[in-house]
């Protein structure tokens, strides 16, 4: 007999991805969030990659996705001087990036899952998972319980599920960087006097002393973020304890000299910011599921956000979770199909965004050598289709059966 049902722990993106993806095949989801509302006033901007759009296509959501963003037709790498280092544009026949809100995604999945019949239960922080001879029980902080015949941890970096699953298992890994993003408009929305970048391309910049980026808003506004080394680790909740005008105060000294940087974070204001917190990111994890319990999204392999691949590599994992239960109806045969499909590729590109890392935090000589060597590297080895082609143009086939 198959699976059924399934509890899925996580509204964020991965868990409404997932719900609709396990429709498609027949099982009925639900999912159990653990803020009071839709989560869609939390984290800075995000990218959507091709990748991530092929697998939004097989839940319908692609095209609602693309609305509630804009497209990126091209990368710029440049010098904190604004010294263009090299220009990459999306790959032939792919469709280009999208750039959003994080909020903006939150909102328009959980939209999307709640037309399509999904059930989503706020204010359900999960605390114990009992399993039975033929499924599961999940006990939430409210006293209340849910059974299904899995359970799915969707409930990202900071994974309740995970610990459930592996009381041994690593927690995230700081980077050395904390996060902090703007929004540079004016209060009717008129663009800016003096506005910098393209609305088209995002601009990366390896400042002095931070690294930041910066492109145009298609209503002329600015946006913008910063990746300001820190040595010592910060929880999310000590970075917002520490005054906005402080953090902003750091962020404009770090960027003194930097160009067009210095005047994004001397003209913007503390209303204008959000503080993204630490950037972390999933080390290697020895176990993604037991029993009928399993993880999919940054709970099991959350990159840096320096990889640009954090939500689609999500969505693509809630997709393959789903075509593996719908072919293999054994839950502990069917989540070893799906890791050994997944992790190959994850961990590979969680990897590479570490390195990435290490050119942020690296001191002025280290950048000044990568500035001067990174233009004869991407002539020589680094073209666009090698750099972006087998991520970009990973799609999943959703109508092939998953062997075992």
């Amino acid at each position: 007999m198959g699976i059924k049902t399934a509890l899925i722990i996580g509204g964020g993106i991965a868990g409404p991805v997932t719900a609709l993806a396990l429709r498609k095949v027949g099982i009925a989801a639900t999912v159990f969030e653990t803020y009071d509302s839709a989560a869609r006033d939390v984290g800075g901007a995000l990218t959507v990659a091709p990748n991530g759009l092929a697998a939004l296509k097989t839940v319908g959501a692609d095209e609602l996705v693309r609305a509630a963003g804009h497209p990126l037709h091209s990368m710029v790498m440049e010098t904190g001087r604004g010294r263009k280092l090299m220009r990459v544009d999306a790959l032939p026949s792919l469709p280009p990036s999208c750039v959003m809100l994080r909020a903006d995604l939150f909102g328009v999945l959980h939209d999307h899952a709640l037309a399509n019949g999904i059930a989503i239960e706020h204010g359900k922080r999960l605390v114990d998972v009992t399993e039975t001879a033929h499924g599961v029980v999940a006990t939430f902080a409210d006293g209340t319980s849910a059974e299904g015949d899995i359970l799915i941890g969707a409930d990202g970096i900071h994974s309740t599920v995970r610990t459930l699953i592996d009381p041994e298992a690593p927690g995230p890994e700081y980077t050395g960087l904390m996060s902090f993003g703007f929004g540079d408009f004016t209060p009717d929305g008129r663009r800016c006097d003096g506005g910098v970048g393209d609305i088209d391309a995002m601009h990366f910049a390896f400042g002095k002393r931070a690294f930041y980026g910066y492109w145009r808003q298609p209503d002329g506004s600015d946006m913008f973020f910063s990746n300001l080394p820190q040595q010592e680790a910060m929880t999310m909740a000590e970075a917002k304890a520490v005054s906005a005008e402080k953090w902003l105060a750091e962020l404009r000294a770090a960027h003194v000299g930097d160009t067009p940087g210095q005047q994004l974070f001397q003209r913007t204001s503390v209303e204008k910011m959000i503080v993204a917190g630490p950037m972390e990111r999933m080390p290697h994890l020895p176990h993604w599921f037991r029993d009928r319990m399993v993880l999919v999204g940054d709970s099991a392999h959350a990159p840096s956000s320096s990889s640009g691949q954090g939500a689609s590599l999500a969505i693509e994992s809630a997709v393959e979770l789903a075509r593996c239960l719908r072919d293999i109806t054994d839950p502990t045969a069917a989540f070893a199909a799906y890791e050994r499909l997944r992790r190959p590729r994850v961990e590979d590109i969680s990897n590479n965004a570490a390195k990435t890392n290490s050119g942020k935090t690296s001191g002025p000589i280290a950048k000044a050598l990568f500035g001067l060597t990174m233009p004869l590297a991407t002539r020589t080895f680094l073209k666009p289709e090698k750099m972006f082609g087998p991520v970009h143009r990973f799609v999943i086939d959703w109508n092939q059966k998953v062997a075992t």
